[in-house]
C-alpha cells in the first residue's frame, strides 16, 4: 500500500441518502452519510461500546446511531447521546470514533490514506482523462486478489491472445478489433491469435504518472498490428486505449486478499450515430462492462488467483523487456512508500507503524491522520497524542497498534 494518496473507495452513486453506507477499504471496516446538509461524513464503522458495525445503524439527525444499543455519535465522531444513561448520564470521553478527510470529486468518493497535513493535495487525473469530453458508465466489483497483480495485469496487453482466445463472448472481440472488412470480419479469430509480438514500445515516466505506448503484432505479416497506449497512475489507476475502446480501472484494495475493481468505459464514437436515442447509450456501455467483469476480467483473475507469490514486488518476477512498465510501476511503489516512511519519520508525532508481520507486504505505514471529538488530530487511536513512531515493545507498541491507521488502515493491512 502506498501512503499519503487519494484512494476512490465507492461511486458517488452508492452512497445512499437515508441511512448508512458500508464499505470494507484499506483493511478497514468505514461507514460513511451524509448530514443534513448532503456534506459526506466518512468514519470508523466499529461502534467503541461493544464493536457493533455502525454501518448497520440509522441516521438520526446529524448523527449517527449504533444499531445495538443506539448510541449516537455526531459527524466530528464524538458521542452525543447514549440512551441507557439517560438526558444528562455523563458520557465518556473515549467512546468516539475516527472521522476520515473524503472528497466527492469524477463522480466518485476518495479518501485521503495518510498523515496529517494542513492543506491535502488536490485530486488530479492524468490530462487524458481530466479532460475526456467522452460520456462515460462505472460499475464496481471485487475479486480475491492482491491489487498489485491486479494492476500488473492491466499494465500489459501480450496475454489477451493466449487468456481470452475460447470463450464465444470473446468473439465480439476479435471480431470488431482485428477482423478486416475485406472478409467480413471472419479472419477475426485468426488474426486475434497470431498478433502477439509486441514492437515500438516506449515508457515515459512523469512524477506519479507511467505512460506505455506499444504495437502488438503478427510476426512477419505488418498489416496485422494493432496500437495500445496504457497510463499508470499512483495508487492504483490505469487506463488503456485501443482504438475506439478506452476503459479506466481503479484496483483499491479492500484487504490484502481482496480488490475492488472501479470500471469507467468511455462511450465509442460511433455509438452516438449508430443509437440517436441518448438514453438507450448509457445501457449499451453498462452492457460492454458487464461483459468485461464476467468474462475477460474473470479469465483474468482465475489464472491471478493462482499466481505466486500473492503480492507482486521487486525481485519477485523475471521481466523481459517489453514487461518495462510493470518494473516501473513496482519502482515507483517503493519509491512512493519510502517518501511517505522518511516524511512520517520526520514528525514525531505521525511516526511509522511497521505492517503486521502476516501481511505479505512487510511495509511500513503511517500512524493515522484522524480526528477525535474536538476536532483535533492525533497520531494514536486513544486520543491523547502520545503515539510515537517506533515498532517497539511494551506500551509504545500498543501505541503503535492503536494508530497504526492512516485514513483508513489497519494493521493488517496490505
Amino acid at each position: 500500500m502506498i501512503p499519503n494518496q487519494w484512494y476512490p473507495i465507492l461511486r458517488t452513486e452508492d452512497i445512499k441518502r437515508d441511512a448508512p453506507t458500508g464499505a470494507r477499504r484499506l483493511g478497514e471496516e468505514l461507514v460513511l452519510w451524509r448530514d443534513l446538509d448532503g456534506k459526506l461524513v466518512c468514519q470508523s464503522a466499529r461502534c467503541p461500546h461493544k464493536g457493533a458495525n455502525l454501518a448497520d445503524g440509522r441516521l438520526v439527525g446529524n448523527s449517527i446511531a449504533c444499531p445495538y444499543h443506539g448510541f449516537r455519535f455526531t459527524a466530528e465522531g464524538a458521542c452525543r447521546h447514549v440512551p441507557a444513561l439517560g438526558a444528562d448520564g455523563r458520557i465518556p470521553a473515549s467512546l468516539k470514533i475516527d472521522t476520515y478527510e473524503v472528497r466527492e470529486q469524477h463522480d466518485l468518493v476518495w479518501l485521503w490514506w495518510g498523515d496529517k497535513r494542513e492543506v491535502l493535495p488536490d485530486i488530479e487525473l492524468p490530462h487524458e482523462l481530466a479532460e475526456h469530453p467522452r460520456p462515460y458508465e462505472t460499475i464496481t466489483f471485487s475479486r480475491p486478489v492482491h491489487y498489485t497483480r491486479y494492476i500488473e495485469s492491466l499494465l500489459e496487453f501480450y496475454h489477451v491472445t493466449f487468456v481470452h482466445r475460447d470463450h464465444w463472448a470473446n468473439i465480439i472481440d476479435y471480431t470488431f478489433m482485428y477482423g478486416s472488412w475485406r472478409k467480413l470480419w471472419l479472419d477475426g479469430r485468426e488474426r486475434y491469435i497470431a498478433a502477439n509480438k509486441i514492437v515500438n514500445h516506449r515508457v515515459d515516466v512523469e512524477g506519479t504518472i507511467i505512460r506505455n505506448t506499444f504495437d502488438q503484432c503478427e510476426e512477419g505479416n505488418p498489416s496485422n498490428i494493432w496500437h495500445f497506449d496504457l497510463i499508470y497512475q499512483a495508487p492504483c489507476m490505469t487506463h488503456v486505449r485501443q482504438g475506439l475502446l478506452e476503459v479506466t480501472t481503479w484496483l483499491v484494495p479492500i484487504d490484502e486478499h481482496n480488490t475492488q475493481a472501479i470500471m469507467r468505459l468511455y462511450e465509442y464514437p460511433m455509438l452516438k450515430a449508430m443509437v440517436p436515442l441518448k438514453r438507450l447509450r448509457p445501457p449499451i456501455l453498462r452492457l460492454s462492462l458487464m461483459m468485461e467483469q464476467y468474462v475477460q476480467d474473470r479469465q483474468d483473475n482465475d489464472i491471478m488467483a493462482r499466481q505466486e507469490p500473492k503480492v507482486s514486488e521487486r525481485g519477485v518476477n523475471k521481466f523481459i523487456a517489453v514487461d518495462e512498465m510493470n518494473a516501473k510501476f513496482l519502482q515507483m511503489r517503493d519509491r512512493l512508500k519510502a517518501e511517505a516512511r522518511a516524511a512520517a519519520e520526520a514528525q514525531p508525532t505521525a511516526g511509522v507503524v511497521p505492517a503486521a508481520a502476516a501481511s505479505p507486504d512487510r511495509e511500513a505505514v503511517p500512524a493515522a491522520a484522524r480526528t477525535n471529538g474536538n476536532g483535533n488530530r492525533n497520531g494514536n487511536g486513544n486520543g491523547n497524542g502520545n503515539g510515537n513512531g517506533a515498532a517497539g515493545g511494551g506500551s509504545g507498541a500498543q501505541r503503535a497498534r492503536k494508530g497504526a491507521r492512516a485514513g483508513g488502515l489497519s494493521t493488517s493491512a496490505p
